[in-house]
């Protein structure tokens, strides 16, 4: 056995002898020599140094946890020795987590398919099939009574692995070919395939590291793709490849070299534009060529500082979406032979206080719009001739959003809709007549929606600011402070927190709990204020927005004081570090989800992937006002002695987006400083990333094994 065998399996084999004696009944009477409750890994303190460029530092005790390579023997056995200490905790839940599991699978229909749309005389679709975790893509020519034709199966394509993610699958111009990216690791670093969907044959051209989406020259040999930069993982070049060429051969179109920016590409829906889509925080830059001499880029408008805007191509004119004197945005027009000077960008729909304009849609005889107001998502449709509307809804809480339109020359809308209660569904309405046909409401097995309620509250902010929370529960429920409730929340990015509906969430609720989204500051629920308000010197509010929430909600009685639960993910766990060391005592269980706690010394180190292009989310650490603000809520930092809320946490050691080591960090640090006896736990996925597993099924599990140790912690039977 070699040696880091060895040091594996030594730090592996005490937890799991803990394990064993934790799994036996909790009734069983043993003696006290014998019994001991599970022992969580010791992580060692080692001096080291973190420093400002201005000359500021402190001490990071457990920054040896940090292994770029995923192979330094001493953390991989640390970290297996935190999932066997998870193990062991976890062993009188087992029955629990089994049976959540086994409850929130079997609403999964086995053979479910997505609604087809048509494209180019074609109806595409996605199928699952039985027993199946990944998706099936297919079409059929002309109905969908023709013969099926395979275009990708996920299960072959990840069979015996891991982990397997598609990101981005696109049809050649002739219909001939398809392309796809994928993701076998969960680093988000794609390789680039091809399939000729006459013979079956597939080119893989050795193109790695690349982003997911993929856009179609204008025939079937020329395929864009954006390369990602081998250290930061971010996107920096888009290229032209030429499908059975080598990598090295492929054509520069254009680099970006300003680390800042996010770089995207995508087609218009013209069909006759590959377009550069350029992003920061506060700035964006489009540059545009015909598909037919890609050669000549142009630029839509040149980035500036506080201006955003996106655009699209129809017919003889772009469209542009804008904040340009415009906080929640407005959509203007210009002639395509114009639309390089601002000056004469037409407004179509002007700015409003009360709603912020998302995305949108382009038709031949309308537009339709994504709209923010009242903290829901809304669409509004806009006819070439005569009023526009607001598409309706029967519920105070829900959200609506646009779905695949492929073709514009229709008169029909499709459009997703969801809500606490109600699986996704798919309409369409007639925008000329205002008719309303349902296409499919997703089938969730044994799920009866008239047996829970939905509701709308506003909780007063400690500012008086009026934050709204969507809730839901089990009809019968009587607000009368004796309820287990679980409190979810981001808050990061302008990113919304939309109602919609969760297929795990009716496990809570039939057990009697209350489940509620808090749509706190940071997002972008109430306009671009709201996110504003809840970023950089105001990223303050995101925490204290969500714990009076929670006192609102104990208040009139939706929760027992000491029965309440908090949840969120990436930025959202962010959230839950922070919210942890500033209101233990709200809280009597937390799960952090790949959680983005080590603000400072992250923003300092610009080798890690997506630092430099957050120092406008964030600020930038080496500028002392940010460095101090963000160093006094740090949830890493923040760590202090006090009784803390039980912790689930986990992480993905192959996360690109927040690094493994973060999480881990935290945790040491945790059980080193605090007082309580609450357990803290660390779950590593070691063969995934920032999204954990993938399959249909198997990404429940992590679902089922958090809920087992929530419903335990709130003594929720």
């Amino acid at each position: 056995m070699n040696r880091v065998r060895e040091y594996r399996c030594a730090l592996v084999a005490g937890i799991v002898l803990l394990a064993a004696c934790a799994s036996q009944p909790r009734h069983d009477v043993m003696d006290s020599a014998v019994k001991s409750d599970p022992v969580p890994p010791v992580a060692a303190i080692r001096a080291h140094q973190v420093t400002t460029p201005f000359g500021a530092s402190r001490e990071d005790p457990y920054y040896w946890l940090r292994d770029d390579t995923r192979e330094n023997p001493e953390v991989i056995g640390y970290l297996e020795a935190e999932n066997a200490y998870a193990d062991a905790v976890m062993a009188p839940l087992q029955g629990t987590r089994d049976a959540l599991f086994q409850e929130i699978t079997a609403r999964i229909q086995a053979d479910d398919a997505s609604v087809p749309y048509r494209e180019k005389g074609w109806w595409y679709y996605v199928r699952y099939q039985e027993g199946g975790e990944y998706p099936v893509f297919a079409r059929r020519r002309g109905s969908m009574e023709a013969p099926e034709e395979i275009l990708l199966d996920g299960n072959a394509l990840g069979a015996g692995k891991g982990y397997y993610q598609i990101g981005d699958e696109a049809i050649s111009p002739s219909g001939q070919r398809i392309a796809w990216a994928e993701d076998d690791v969960g680093r988000r670093q794609y390789v680039l395939k091809v399939k000729d969907l006459a013979t079956g044959a597939v080119h893989e051209d050795g193109l790695t590291g690349i982003a997911p989406n993929l856009v179609w020259g204008a025939d079937d040999d020329t395929l864009y793709y954006v390369e990602n930069d081998p250290e930061t993982l971010l996107g920096r070049r888009v290229k032209q490849h030429r499908i059975g060429t080598a990598p090295e051969t492929d054509r520069l179109l254009y680099e970006e070299a300003d680390e800042t920016f996010y770089l995207s590409i995508s087609r218009t829906r013209s069909e006759r534009y590959l377009c550069i889509d350029l992003r920061a925080t506060v700035s964006t830059e489009m540059r545009c060529a015909e598909l037919a001499d890609p050669s000549r880029l142009f630029v839509l408008a040149p980035r500036q500082r506080d201006f955003l805007y996106d655009a699209d191509h129809l017919g003889n004119r772009w469209v542009i979406r804008t904040d340009w004197r415009a906080p929640n945005g407005r959509l203007m027009t210009v002639a395509e032979n114009e639309v390089g000077d601002r000056a004469r960008w037409k407004e179509w729909i002007a700015h409003r206080e009360d709603a912020f304009l998302g995305g949108f849609e382009l038709f031949d005889d309308f537009i339709a719009v994504e709209e923010r107001s009242e903290g829901l998502l809304r669409l509004r449709v806009l006819p070439a001739q005569g009023e526009g509307f607001l598409v309706a809804s029967d519920e105070p809480a829900y959200v609506m959003g646009l779905s695949t339109n492929a073709e514009p020359g229709t008169h029909w809308l499709r459009y997703g809709y969801s809500s606490l209660t109600t699986p996704q569904t798919t309409y369409e309405v007639d925008v000329t007549t205002g008719e309303r046909r349902l296409l499919k409401t997703e089938p969730v097995l044994g799920y009866d929606a008239s047996r829970y309620a939905t509701e709308r509250l506003w909780a007063p902010a400690r500012d008086g600011t009026k934050i709204p929370v969507s809730l839901v529960y089990r009809k019968g429920f009587r607000p009368d402070g004796t309820t287990a409730l679980l409190q979810y929340a981001y808050g990061s990015y302008g990113a919304s927190s939309d109602p919609r509906f969760n297929l795990a969430v009716p496990s809570l609720l039939d057990r009697g709990m209350v489940y509620a989204i808090a749509h706190i500051r940071g997002g972008q629920e109430m306009g671009r204020h709201w996110y504003e308000d809840g970023k950089l010197l105001h990223k303050k509010n995101s925490f204290t927005d969500f714990i009076d929430v929670t006192d609102f909600l104990v208040r009139e009685g939706y929760a027992a004081k000491d029965r309440v639960a908090a949840a969120g993910a990436s930025a959202g766990g962010l959230l839950m570090g922070a919210v942890a060391n500033m209101a233990p005592d709200r809280y009597a269980v937390m799960h952090a989800g790949v959680p983005f706690v080590d603000v400072v010394t992250t923003m300092l180190d610009t080798s890690i992937p997506l630092t430099t292009n957050e120092f406008d989310e964030w600020g930038n650490p080496a500028e002392p006002v940010y460095y101090e603000y963000m160093l006094s809520y740090s949830p890493y930092d923040q760590v202090r002695a006090q009784d803390y809320p039980a912790l689930y946490v986990d992480t993905g050691l192959w996360d690109s987006q927040v690094q493994y080591w973060e999480p881990a960090k935290w945790v040491a640090k945790l059980r080193a400083t605090e007082t309580g006896t609450r357990p803290i736990l660390l779950r590593t996925d070691m063969e995934a990333g920032h999204g954990g597993k993938t399959g249909r099924y198997v990404r429940f599990r992590r679902t089922s094994e958090w809920y087992a140790f929530l419903l335990d912690r709130l003594g929720v039977r």
